[in-house]
């Protein structure tokens, strides 16, 4: 199929241990076997996959025609008051990149940041300049060939609206937004439900970082609860009631301007099943079969 969106899990779910599989370079080929394109290699605890293993990992990928992307450490703290850990964080994100680099991925999704205790504005300009050094380190390292993806986020008191992370990929033309629609839809504590509320994040991608990177974006899904109080509470799956959002919409959008994203599932536990949901949903509104 031409134009087609990626579609895989982030990371290993519940039945890929339960069918008997254990490693990681065994993943390719498990999500190959279920239609799937795309897989994240979970870094969030820290990347502790070796360069060797890295690029067994990406052989067996190429292999099963698998696009590779890392998920780089949630400790990353892109916008904190203490110096140290921004200068750590970006030592960690050239760790993720080198990573990805040795799998043949191009693509680290990163978190912007907490503005909790901060002003708001504050914290969005010092994760803006750590960004910007960490994409100098990158070109230091001669890992220029790798793409940062700053990540909305689903707390309140997260920096990761769509609006601050567009502002943050204005700095370089290799950040990449990762527009996580479940992150939106529980930040705006369900907000996030009109086809409407989904073309203006569309639309503000196109029109402030060019179509490039409109067509290509990175994006994670998954439906998600939410409290008013602090907006995410935790990630579910497709078969939970009653919390969105609807990737229905997603996809008629991506269909309607032509956007062939990456799209990694974050289902809790379901996120390969769920992700062949997601393309089963958008073949079907393309017209396509599988």
């Amino acid at each position: 199929m031409n134009n087609m969106p990626f579609f895989g899990p982030a990371g290993n779910e519940d039945s890929f241990f339960e069918a008997g599989f254990k490693d990681v370079i065994e993943a390719p080929a498990y999500v190959a076997s279920l239609g799937l394109t795309a897989y994240e290699y979970q870094g969030g605890h820290g990347i502790r996959i070796t360069s060797k293993k890295a690029a067994e990992l990406g052989k067996k990928a190429r292999e099963n025609g698998i696009r590779l992307s890392v998920h780089a450490p949630y400790y990353i703290s892109m916008s904190s008051a203490d110096e140290e850990k921004r200068n750590n964080s970006i030592g960690y994100i050239v760790r993720s990149a080198q990573a990805a680099h040795d799998m043949g991925a191009d693509r680290i999704v990163v978190h912007c940041g907490s503005c909790s205790g901060k002003d708001r504005q504050w914290a969005l300009e010092t994760a803006k300049d750590t960004f910007k050094r960490a994409v100098e380190a990158l070109d230091a390292q001669g890992l220029s060939d790798i793409h940062i993806c700053p990540e909305t986020m689903g707390k309140l008191n997260q920096l990761g609206t769509a609006d601050e992370v567009i502002e943050i990929c204005n700095l370089d033309e290799r950040l990449i937004p990762c527009i996580d629609f479940g992150h939106l839809y529980a930040r705006t504590l369900g907000g996030l439900a009109t086809i409407e509320d989904f073309e203006a994040i569309f639309k503000a991608i196109k029109d402030k970082l060019g179509t490039e990177r409109f067509y290509t974006f990175h994006s994670h899904f998954s439906h998600i609860e939410y409290t008013e109080k602090g907006g995410e509470k935790r990630h579910l799956t497709f078969n939970d009631p009653g919390y969105g959002p609807d990737f229905e919409i997603v996809a008629e959008l991506c269909i309607k301007y032509g956007c062939t994203p990456v799209f990694i599932c974050e289902s809790r536990g379901t996120q390969a099943q769920d992700a062949v949901t997601m393309k089963k949903i958008y073949c079907e509104k393309a017209g396509e079969v599988i």
